[in-house]
């Protein structure tokens, strides 16, 4: 018998600006910083409730020059209430592209973090109703 896989447990994010990610997943993602263990290493958990879905692990250096050669393609996450993130994006004037999933009812908002990370947070598409997508 094999485990099924039931939902995403965290992503590790390794950065060379672990102060400046932290802050960006807390303004504008809305996680919080919590216990982590006790690594050798600097780093930070960032928690949705009591889940801790973003690890991130400090590093000396930067990810890469070229700004395609990203650690993680991408990583997303479920949330709902569309219309309050677009206003936190607009209002840290936050770069964002919504889009429309064909045929799966969801609406994607496309951000990247500091560091360049590709994430999308999807909403179920009846709360982009009015918007122009």
């Amino acid at each position: 018998m094999t485990a099924a896989i039931q939902r995403l447990d965290h992503v590790n994010v390794r950065t060379a600006a672990l102060d400046a990610m932290a802050a960006w997943y807390g303004r504008l993602l809305g996680l919080e910083p919590g216990p982590r263990p006790d690594f050798p290493f600097p780093g930070a958990w960032l928690y949705a409730g009591d889940r801790p879905l973003v690890h991130l692990v400090g590093t000396g250096t930067a990810p890469g020059a070229d700004p395609d050669d990203l650690r993680i393609e991408h990583f997303a996450f479920a949330a709902s209430d569309l219309r309050t993130f677009l206003a936190r994006l607009d209002a840290e004037d936050e770069p964002y592209r919504l889009r429309r999933i064909p045929g799966f009812g969801i609406v994607q908002v496309n951000v990247r973090d500091p560091d360049g990370n590709h994430i999308h947070v999807d909403f179920d598409a009846a709360e982009a109703e009015g918007l122009d997508l």
